[in-house]
């Protein structure tokens, strides 16, 4: 499925289903609304699939790996090799989002949508070796961009085929919080010393050589704010391309898909951005310690569930939601009601 393809297959959530999810959360034999957060995602979740029966047994991760030309810059702590070191460790089931995944009974499917070496980690998908320096060049062309998105859309399938019902983002990519501060603050109009932190542990020195590089691309090539493709080409990373793929894949098939943090968050942006029917498909984990987390997740309308102060990345946050969520699905189908226990239901006061 081509990107236009995918945006055409958005339809808005099945508001029928919605309602009978609504009315079978207040006949549950418990005060009404009593569980928050827990209620509204099941129910958003049943407006996504438009059945009233909630399965999401079969889960995935998706991590996205792919490397940054702008690590040339000194914007980071540690260098490339580590892209291909964590990938690895996706493959063998050791990363730390692969030991939560394991408890918690989803499937990591990690992807090398464009490091600069390959690895154990599937290359079918596989745009380039790596963007390019956004501080000379731009980071990709938008054929590229558009073909690291396509292969993010290509996975949504190939996972709803294999008969998976919930779908989470993750990435691994040196560099990557210096392109998605780029992103989000030409995409939100915001100054780039406001979205822009301390990625993995970066000095004050080393935060100022990233708020410059950032600076420097965006002053360099202009990217247009109207035109989320055209943002990523300049100065994004395929691997926040692959995952707004994923979140369209996931919009045009009928499956939730799961927010992780910072990075996911802007894949999430863009993916609203190319089409805003879009953001109704996907949930939102957690809240990233990163400066610009607070204002993205605003502007996708989304009220996160997780204020833990995480930013690992990976997918860490997404999984954190999880057993939320199957407690959630397990008490809407299974929860006795007013009827059955032969007691009055409770009433909306006014």
């Amino acid at each position: 499925m081509t990107l236009e393809e995918a945006v055409a297959q958005v339809k808005p959530l099945d508001q029928e289903a919605m309602e009978v999810a609504r009315r079978r959360w207040d006949s549950i034999a418990k005060p009404l609304h009593s569980l928050g957060k827990m209620e509204d995602l099941i129910t958003q979740i049943v407006g996504i699939t438009g059945k009233t029966n909630v399965d999401i047994r079969k889960k995935a991760l998706v991590a996205m790996c792919a490397d940054n030309g702008v690590v040339e810059e000194g914007v980071t702590q540690t260098g490339q090799e580590i892209t291909a070191l964590v990938a690895d460790n996706f493959q063998a089931g050791i990363s730390t989002v692969c030991v939560m995944c394991q408890e918690y009974g989803v499937d990591v499917h990690p992807v090398d949508v464009g490091m600069v070496t390959d690895t154990t980690v599937r290359t079918d998908l596989k745009v380039a070796y790596g963007t390019r320096n956004m501080t000379k060049e731009p980071a990709m062309t938008r054929e590229q961009a558009v073909k690291a998105i396509e292969a993010g859309i290509f996975m949504a399938e190939e996972l709803k085929e294999k008969g998976y019902r919930l779908m989470a983002t993750g990435e691994m990519g040196i560099g990557n919080t210096t392109t998605s501060s780029a992103v989000a603050s030409v995409l939100l109009h915001q100054p780039v010393e406001d979205m822009t932190g301390r990625g993995a542990g970066l000095s004050s020195e080393g935060l100022q050589r990233k708020i410059h590089a950032i600076k420097k691309a965006i002053e360099l090539h202009q990217p247009d704010p109207e035109d989320a493709i055209d943002v990523l080409a300049k100065v994004g990373g395929f691997d926040i391309a692959g995952m707004a793929g994923v979140f369209l894949g996931g919009a045009a098939l009928g499956i939730p898909v799961l927010m992780d943090g910072f990075i996911s968050c802007v894949a999430a942006l863009v993916a609203g951005s190319i089409c805003p029917a879009a953001r109704d498909y996907m949930i939102s984990s957690h809240v990233s310690k990163e400066p610009a987390a607070h204002l993205i997740l605003e502007r996708l309308g989304k009220d996160p569930v997780i204020h833990g102060d995480m930013c690992l990345g990976e997918g860490t946050g997404a999984i954190t939601l999880v057993p939320f969520l199957d407690l959630g699905a397990k008490l809407y189908n299974t929860l006795s009601t007013f009827g059955d226990i032969h007691m009055d239901q409770y009433e909306e006061l006014k």
